[in-house]
């Protein structure tokens, strides 16, 4: 059975749910003192796999309504980029806000020279700027060929962004292996794309 425009409709009141309540915790959580004895390291770990699993959901859209026979599941992709896009800013905002501080963003250039994995972050996030920013069917029919593009740039941010997450931690962590594996499963399930490219 397939969905219809309404159950899609209904999917994505719950995705941006599930968007939006773990920001509302977060808040609640730093309210309250729930958080561990470095608050600002928790919000920046919990911000970036926020926004991985954004980025994650957004790559298995397309697998999913290939295999699934679903094609309107491609509607609720836009969403969840958006989603990461946000998350992924809110994570670069508590690091530029809550570690360095307002008075010290200067030091961000500085920052990004002597810890490379920064670089990697905000290389992410550009390219995810440019993404949210190109998003609607107005930009899509404006760039026309470069659109598919310039958008299959996220490919690049599944590879970067679990590599950013390992180098951070400076430990050998299973979390941030997980999401590379499954990043790169995600990126498998369209080895016939990429061997497109290489044609």
């Amino acid at each position: 059975m397939r969905l219809s425009v309404k159950q899609v409709t209904w999917l994505k009141v719950v995705l941006h749910l599930a968007g939006f309540l773990p920001l509302a915790w977060l808040f609640w959580a730093v309210s309250q003192g729930q958080l561990s004895a470095d608050p600002v390291k928790d919000i920046q770990h919990f911000t970036g796999r926020m926004a991985l699993k954004f980025l994650l959901a957004t790559l298995l859209i397309s697998p999913l309504a290939r295999y699934a026979k679903q094609p309107l599941l491609m509607r609720t992709r836009r969403l969840l980029g958006l989603w990461c896009f946000a998350w992924a800013s809110i994570h670069l905002t508590s690091y530029s806000v809550l570690e360095l501080g307002i008075q010290n963003l200067s030091l961000l250039g500085q920052e990004i020279v002597t810890r490379p994995y920064l670089l990697l972050g905000l290389a992410c996030w550009l390219i995810l700027l440019a993404l949210a920013v190109t998003s609607t069917q107005a930009m899509q029919r404006k760039l026309g060929r470069c659109w598919q593009l310039l958008h299959n740039f996220v490919y690049l941010v599944a590879i970067l962004a679990p590599i950013h997450y390992l180098w951070s931690v400076k430990i050998i962590s299973p979390q941030p292996l997980i999401y590379a594996g499954v990043a790169i499963a995600l990126l498998l399930c369209r080895y016939k794309k990429f061997r497109q490219w290489w044609r």
